[in-house]
């Protein structure tokens, strides 16, 4: 009685597994369909190896930039390297390093100093475009990389499942 009682538990996990894989399969492909549908229509591309843009860098963001050299922007993990080791770089030369919210003080504080605000208005345009690509870029592809992989776990304990339903079918008849 006990074993099939657990054949039936187990069926029942095998449908709850493969509807859960299901769902993370179609979360997995949602994300990174719409991170890359969105990234290549801003048609944002690398500088080519050994462009001066990427030469001015230092060594450790020269070595990322250098994997991506020419490419289209596509997904999350060239998002990532784009915002970190590009844009974030550029973003320190303007206004000593300072931030957007640290410049946006004092240009309010001097509303007629107008170095400060044309410094105000390219660290926002930058910090946001370098926001938008860490968190909608690379934080949603990572979300649809973990799904893919929370799917393939599920679908894998469907099938071990699945084998267990199988063999304890086998051993129920043996019984009989």
């Amino acid at each position: 009685m006990i074993d099939r009682i657990f054949i039936i538990l187990g069926m029942v996990m095998v449908v709850v597994l493969v509807v859960i894989g299901g769902l993370a399969w179609e979360a997995s492909s949602f994300a990174k369909s719409s991170v890359e549908s969105e990234l290549k229509s801003q048609k944002v591309f690398f500088p080519v190896k050994d462009s001066p843009a990427i030469t001015e860098l230092p060594a450790a963001d020269q070595s990322q930039m250098n994997k991506y050299a020419g490419q289209q922007l596509v997904n999350g993990a060239q998002a990532k390297v784009y915002a970190d080791n590009f844009i974030a770089y550029h973003l320190t030369k303007i206004a000593d390093g300072e931030t957007y919210a640290q410049i946006s003080s004092q240009a309010m504080a001097n509303p007629t100093n107008t170095k400060l605000k044309a410094e105000q208005q390219t660290l926002f345009q930058g910090e946001t475009l370098r926001g938008l690509l860490l968190g909608d870029g690379y934080s949603y592809w990572t979300f649809g990389q973990i799904a893919g992989y929370a799917a393939i776990a599920a679908f894998t304990g469907a099938v071990v499942m699945a084998v267990l339903i199988f063999l304890g079918n086998k051993h129920l008849a043996k019984l009989k």
